[in-house]
């Protein structure tokens, strides 16, 4: 008699989800900085025709092994603040990577499961997929703050389906791969050919009609901009001995570049707190030297409140509000600021900080106890511009945007600090999430940064000039101001939705007429 031995758990689990997990894992190469488009097309209906027509479980863990090799590689960037800053030893800062990703590859895990549960008929059970990556996707934009970084919709910022980005916006356009991908291997699998090409067709043509369109007008004004990036060590940054050299060093480089109308340092550029006698003596020489030379300085800072102990991060408006100043619109809490609202977890604020604190340096970084700002701020004012800012995290959030977007907007500006990622693929795919921002609401963006990418980005998401990263420099250019509305800019905050329900009434309909046509069938034979 033979014996037959039990595989290891090892080698069962390769030859069961490998191919969920290496699916999971070329996705890397769809986003920045390799930007390949074309991966995601390929990919993702390679992958559903891998696990179509499974039960809720093995689809479930399918979908989380996707999940895992998506996000491991993806967001690979963020172990490199974990070693650099945390205080961890290798090991730790090993298993919180491999944590995040476990985390996150729960919501892939969690729409496929979806798809299946509720659906006892296998041609309904993928078109179900759709609806609920979507919700999926938002959860995983909401919940504890959320995290909607690496969305699909973000690797075809240079692709052809980027012309829907003004029109349902990168969450519309995550939910058309989907379905795209739903549809071609329904084909393949003869279940539903007719459906299929139908869907198709449908998608293609209405690919085909948005890039007919043209969003957004140019206004044959334009401004002259300075975007400084400062280059600052974050391992140095908060040195006490360095505070007056930092500061005096983005003073001295905007300086030279006062013909600009519009400066932009970036994200916390003043190493001093606001209300400080030092950091106000330093902002009183900005302020005026900026006024003087007809100019403005917008700049990020970190301001405490000592009688409610709450600290912010923040930008102010140094110089000319309006072309009239001429000794200086700033004092300090003034109303023309803006305060950061969507926090960074960890980096800015720790959940259950009681519990975690405790654990290891990681959740005791420096200013991580911020509080949040409101959710809706009126746009900043500089040189008679109203600016809508964003600062570093918060630009990955479309529905916060939407949220302080006027008809009087005349630019998006996001400030960010991306020295704690290093030389990794992180401050590229931070860009590119700018990039679809500037497409969706049609405005031209200003992103600076400490060490890179600092870039000027034009209303139709292209790079219109960039920094190298990791020098001191500063970039000039002409930024076109433009005027006029997107659909997105409409519908933004409700664009899950109005995808979704939607798309599950016609599936019900649909299934609905199905049976009739069934039950006449067999009536007849």
């Amino acid at each position: 008699m033979t014996e037959v031995r039990n595989k290891p758990p090892f080698l069962s689990w390769l030859k069961n989800y490998r191919t969920s997990f290496l699916a999971g894992l070329c996705l890397l190469f769809a986003y920045a900085p390799f930007s390949q488009w074309w991966i995601t097309l390929v990919i993702f209906p390679l992958w559903l025709y891998k696990i179509q027509g499974l039960s809720s479980k093995p689809a479930f863990t399918h979908g989380f092994y996707f999940g895992l090799g998506w996000f491991l590689s993806g967001i690979s960037w963020v172990y490199v603040c974990i070693d650099r800053f945390g205080g961890t030893p290798l090991l730790v800062s090993v298993l919180l990577m491999l944590l995040l990703a476990a985390y996150l590859a729960l919501f892939p895990a969690l729409a496929c499961y979806l798809s299946t549960k509720f659906s006892r008929n296998n041609k309904v059970k993928l078109y179900l997929l759709p609806a609920t990556w979507l919700f999926s996707e938002w959860i995983r934009a909401n919940f504890l703050t959320g995290f909607p970084w690496l969305s699909i919709g973000y690797s075809q910022i240079d692709g052809p389906l980027a012309a829907l980005a003004p029109i349902i916006g990168e969450v519309g356009i995550s939910f058309f791969i989907v379905l795209l991908s739903v549809s071609v291997v329904q084909y393949f699998h003869a279940q539903s050919k007719k459906v299929a090409i139908v869907t198709i067709v449908l998608l293609i043509s209405s690919l085909v009609s948005s890039n007919l369109q043209n969003w957004g007008e140019l206004t044959g004004k334009s401004i002259r901009t300075a975007l400084v990036q400062g280059n600052i060590k974050q391992e140095v940054k908060w040195q006490k001995e360095l505070q007056w050299p930092t500061m005096m060093k983005y003073l001295t480089l905007t300086k030279e570049n006062y013909d600009a109308d519009l400066i932009i340092w970036p994200e916390s550029a003043i190493t001093g707190i606001e209300p400080l006698v030092i950091t106000q003596d330093f902002l009183e020489l900005a302020n005026r030297s900026a006024a003087l030379n007809k100019s403005t300085i917008i700049t990020g800072i970190l301001n405490y409140n000592f009688e409610s102990r709450q600290s912010f991060n923040s930008l102010i408006v140094l110089g000319q509000q309006h072309k009239t100043d001429t000794q200086g619109s700033y004092f300090y809490n003034n109303k023309n600021r803006y305060y950061k609202n969507h926090l960074l977890p960890i980096g800015e604020f720790v959940p259950f900080g009681d519990i975690l604190r405790p654990l290891a340096p990681l959740f005791n970084l420096a200013q991580s106890s911020f509080t949040r700002g409101a959710y809706q701020q009126a746009n900043i004012i500089a040189q008679d511009l109203h600016i809508l800012p964003l600062i570093c995290f918060e630009i990955a959030f479309p529905e916060q945007l939407a949220a302080n977007f006027t008809e009087t907007t005349n630019m998006i500006l996001t400030v960010s600090n991306d020295a704690w990622f290093g030389n990794s693929h992180g401050p590229h795919q931070h860009l590119e999430i700018a990039r679809m921002r500037a497409l969706e609401f049609a405005r031209p963006v200003l992103r600076t940064t400490n060490n890179g990418i600092t870039a000027i980005i034009n209303h139709h998401g292209k790079i219109q000039q960039q920094l190298p990263q990791f020098e001191e420099l500063v970039l000039k250019d002409q930024v076109a101001l433009v005027t006029g509305k997107t659909p997105y800019q409409t519908i933004a905050p409700h664009i899950t939705w109005l995808m979704i329900v939607p798309y599950l009434i016609s599936l019900l309909i649909f299934n609905f007429l199905a049976k009739i046509r069934l039950k006449k069938t067999n009536t007849n034979s």
